[in-house]
């Protein structure tokens, strides 16, 4: 669609999925584009755990905002505010200015539209320790820490003055969080400890360990009972413990302190348990959700409705031309998932509504996915396949496997991920480099 005038101002707060899709796919010659974020790249979270584990480049678990061709600006920042009346967003440079001496200076950017999709960030509940001693998983940077992490604990346990209970303790891996991040995480080390680690480290490898933590009664609350308990069958039977209703109290750098339990060692901690609010969805005057993750508000065309908006939204319930989606948002009275098949399906309906430049669209409806979870050894979960019925074994595997090249979004990633595969295959999994 061709455009007679000047381009609105379209700013875009986040680097997610959200803002990959519009970087990628908005009409630029209607907007002028900016993605402001503190992170230049958009990782392709389902893909992180197989990207740490050796099955393919880190590179090809992430996307650049940047792209030749991609006709919009990154801004290097975080967004502080957003002043709604005056149509701008207040924002601070994001950089180290400990470590470079570079101030983080704070600007302000005007709007015509307006797109928060900030994410999350990961929920420690506040456990003592956890931030300064536990892994997590949310970008490509936390995967790469989790290989040199695991190396690590593999050259220590290998010397000849570490004992075999030190060893023991050092490649003890404990996993807190039993959603489907959590486990399949645990299915990919797994896998590498059982093959290539035994090819690399045939002292050590036997001796690594797999502990996933959760305080519910079972792991993957999102399946049904037989799939949930086929999954703890199947981890158990390769080694992988699962404690459930399991409270951490505090952490320190060895030892988890477990409610009621007995004191256990580690060497690797991974905290994938939940999602909690940035301080931006925290401070703004807008409609938030209450209990739980906190999130913002929106009618089902993904406008922002008002602190004081009530059950039936109006016109004047709604702040003009700006939109919240992906993790950081909901749909009132919807309730919908923080996964990356959401923010998806949002961020095309919204540049679809945005590229028309009309309002009478219609509202936005989420079309169900089956839920797919990898848990090792060439076998997976299915919750809701197309004849309706609950499936696992390795078709459930193959569809897991299958979705990297639906979840990445360009030619370049996705050849990349079919040479890995064969490279793999033909040579093994190159993990001792980074």
């Amino acid at each position: 669609m061709a455009n007679d005038g000047p381009r609105e101002r379209l700013i875009v707060i986040g680097s997610g999925w959200v803002g990959l899709y519009i970087a990628q796919y908005i009409d630029t010659t209607i907007y002028s584009v900016s993605i402001v974020s503190p992170r230049r790249t958009s990782a392709y979270t389902p893909l992180l755990a197989s990207a740490a584990c050796g099955l393919f480049p880190f590179s090809l678990a992430e996307e650049s905002i940047r792209a030749k061709g991609r006709h919009c600006d990154f801004i290097k920042a975080n967004a502080m505010d957003v002043d709604f009346d005056a149509r701008q967003v207040t924002c601070e440079a994001a950089f180290d200015e400990k470590t470079d001496g570079f101030p983080n200076r704070q600007f302000v950017l005007k709007y015509d539209k307006l797109v928060i999709c900030p994410g999350c960030q990961t929920n420690t509940f506040g456990t003592p320790g956890v931030a300064e001693h536990a892994l997590f998983m949310k970008h490509v940077s936390d995967a790469m820490a989790l290989r040199k992490k695991l190396f690590d604990q593999l050259e220590k346990a290998s010397l000849p003055c570490t004992p075999t209970e030190e060893a023991s303790a050092l490649l003890h891996v404990a996993i807190v969080g039993g959603g489907p991040t959590g486990v399949e995480i645990t299915a990919e080390l797994s896998d590498l400890a059982q093959n290539e680690l035994k090819d690399f480290y045939p002292a050590v490898a036997p001796l690594i360990h797999i502990t996933i933590y959760d305080v519910a009664s079972h792991i993957l609350g999102s399946y049904d009972q037989r799939l949930y308990e086929y999954a703890t069958e199947k981890m158990a039977k390769r080694g992988v413990h699962v404690s459930t209703n399991t409270v951490i109290k505090k952490v320190d750098r060895t030892t988890l302190h477990l409610k009621d339990q007995e004191s256990v060692p580690y060497g690797i901690l991974l905290w994938v348990a939940g999602n909690k609010s940035i301080p931006l969805v925290d401070t703004l005057n807008v409609k938030k959700t209450e209990g739980g993750l906190v999130r913002i508000l929106t009618d089902s065309r993904l406008r922002v409705q008002k602190s004081k908006s009530g059950l039936k939204t109006t016109p004047d319930d709604i702040y003009a031309n700006v939109f919240a989606l992906g993790d950081a948002a909901d749909i009132e009275g919807q309730s919908l998932p923080t996964t990356a098949e959401v923010a998806v399906q949002k961020a095309k309906y919204l540049v679809r509504h945005l590229n028309r430049r009309h309002e009478d669209n219609k509202p936005f409806v989420f079309s169900t996915k089956r839920l797919v979870t990898y848990i090792g050894a060439h076998d997976g979960i299915i919750e809701g396949s197309a004849a309706g019925e609950a499936l696992s074994g390795q078709k459930a595997w193959l569809s897991w496997r299958s979705g990297s090249w639906t979840w990445t979004r360009t030619w370049r990633n996705w050849v990349g991920l079919l040479w890995a595969y064969v490279m793999n295959f033909l040579f093994g999994r190159d993990v001792m480099r980074l």
